[in-house]
């Protein structure tokens, strides 16, 4: 029985949308995360990815008032 808390084991999707530029402070511009994030996905665990991508999202979705 699945239980609705998150393991390190469940899959977590690459945000990854091919879209690949980096800025000058070294971030994707279309999935929002760092270059070390990109180079750490492939080792990271499922928690470790989801807070990735929750960081990429805060970056590629700012708060108003902090752009």
């Amino acid at each position: 029985m699945k239980t609705s808390s998150s393991t390190s084991s469940e899959v977590v999707d690459s945000p990854c949308r091919r879209q690949c530029c980096l800025d000058d402070h070294d971030q994707c511009l279309g999935c929002g995360r760092s270059l070390a994030e990109i180079l750490e996905w492939g080792k990271a665990d499922g928690v470790r990815r989801r807070e990735i991508c929750q960081a990429a999202q805060r970056r590629l979705n700012p708060p108003p008032g902090d752009a």
